[in-house]
């Protein structure tokens, strides 16, 4: 176990985060190996890292407030919003401990001379907490993307969509944490059996049914040991995964004995579900660009049991044709906002417009693999229209014996679930 205190690691995470590329949650995996840290410390080390980040913007607006606006050095930054965190974030934390702990850490980092300032900015904040809260629930709806803590410019994007109200239920679905799903893995046990072994593993859970997924096929998990701790998980008989990632495979419908190309598919669940409505009954030839990834879709289609799947790198058209072609494209992500906390500081409209002409390329290439009568689904997890449906009416402008069936989109605010787009087109 380390000896090093939970906020102490929380500072070195966010430092490292915020000079590297990684994700935070790589940073994390990196920083917080199994056993490095007792499991409550660890929730701890997670909470302040994933809460810093998704609140940055209303945290440096407290900063602000006390700093007449003066940039901080970056550290000094990152210290500031830790403290203030704690004390407007986190009820279980006393305040004296918040503020004695990061003035403390601060002084072990080379800010002595500052440790004054620190103390009487955390301090000055809570004399004041009876007015700064008011305030900060005000700015939810007076400025969004200060209040809610999202960019401007995907503030200003997404309210003129859909609105004010709707633009609040979002960044508010954006700024809760998410919830755990698990899709029961119908290749090795049943909804029943893995419910029993739940209760005897101590995971409180609850069926969840949408109406895209066959019932008995998910359950939202409320309070549950480590995942990988657990036997059920081990033994492949369940994935973790968002209900709204389902229904590209629903709209596919796969059907024993056929061959289907997945592009895009690590790491692995579609691909597994494909082969479990398959009842492992012809090929799912899986693909991926990215090797690392590739690896866990292996891994993952091994522990779940999907032997029909072939794992290989992406690659263009080899002339070899498939009754059916999921395409899950990378894009911008914007609809799983709140399971990405680091994303919303990351996208910029540059990379909408530059993953768009990536999807349509995606969609054309997969296109001359598909056999006469096939079906391709087209999906990915943004909330853009530019990487949506826009992609798909560039495409059947050039492919003029492509029709397209039905397309969805799934909005968190509206349907409960992760953001989603999927069009089913086939090929006359």
């Amino acid at each position: 176990m380390s000896a090093e205190k939970p906020r102490q690691i929380a500072v070195r995470v966010l430092r490292r985060h915020a000079e590297g590329k990684n994700w935070l949650e790589q940073v994390l995996e990196v920083e917080l190996p199994p056993g490095a840290l007792a499991a409550p410390d660890r929730a701890l080390v997670q909470e302040l890292c994933f809460g810093v980040v998704r609140w940055q913007a209303a945290l440096d607006w407290l900063i602000a407030r006390k700093t007449a606006g003066r940039k901080q050095n970056s550290l000094l930054q990152i210290l500031l919003r830790l403290g203030l965190y704690q004390l407007f974030w986190l009820d279980r934390i006393p305040d004296h401990a918040a503020v004695h702990e990061t003035v403390q850490i601060a002084r072990e980092l080379g800010f002595g001379p500052k440790a004054g300032f620190i103390n009487a900015l955390l301090r000055g904040c809570l004399r004041e907490r009876e007015t700064l809260e008011p305030e900060l629930t005000t700015l939810k709806d007076r400025e969004p993307h200060v209040g809610c803590s999202h960019p401007q410019w995907l503030c200003a994007r997404w309210e003129g969509r859909w609105g004010r109200e709707k633009l609040r239920a979002l960044l508010d679905w954006n700024n809760t944490p998410p919830a755990v799903f698990a899709r029961v893995n119908t290749l090795k046990t049943t909804a029943e059996k893995l419910a029993r072994q739940f209760e005897m593993e101590g995971v409180l859970f609850t069926p969840r049914a949408f109406d895209w997924c066959p019932r008995d096929l998910v359950f939202e998990l409320r309070t549950h040991p480590p995942l990988p701790s657990l036997p059920s998980f081990q033994q492949g008989f369940f994935y973790v995964q968002d209900p709204g990632t389902l229904l590209a495979v629903h709209e596919l419908n796969p059907q024993p004995g056929e061959t289907v190309l997945d592009l895009c598919a690590a790491p692995g669940g579609k691909t597994t579900f494909i082969a479990q409505i398959m009842r492992n009954q012809g090929i799912v030839r899986a693909q991926d660009a990215n090797k690392e990834r590739l690896k866990l879709l292996g891994e993952n289609c091994e522990r779940l049991g999907a032997t029909c799947v072939q794992v290989g790198t992406a690659a263009g058209p080899t002339g070899q044709k498939h009754d059916r072609i999921l395409i899950d494209a990378p894009c911008s992500n914007t609809g799983v906002m709140r399971r990405r906390v680091d994303l919303r500081w990351r996208v910029r409209p540059a990379e909408i417009d530059r993953l768009s002409r990536v999807q349509l390329k995606l969609l054309r290439e997969a296109a001359e693999s598909l056999k006469p009568g096939g079906t391709l689904v087209y999906s990915t997890c943004s909330l853009e229209p530019e990487e949506n449906g826009l992609v798909v009416q560039k495409f059947l402008k050039d492919k003029t014996h492509f029709r397209l069936k039905s397309e969805r989109a799934l909005v968190p605010f509206a349907d409960g679930v992760d953001g989603a787009y999927v069009a089913k087109l086939r090929c006359d």
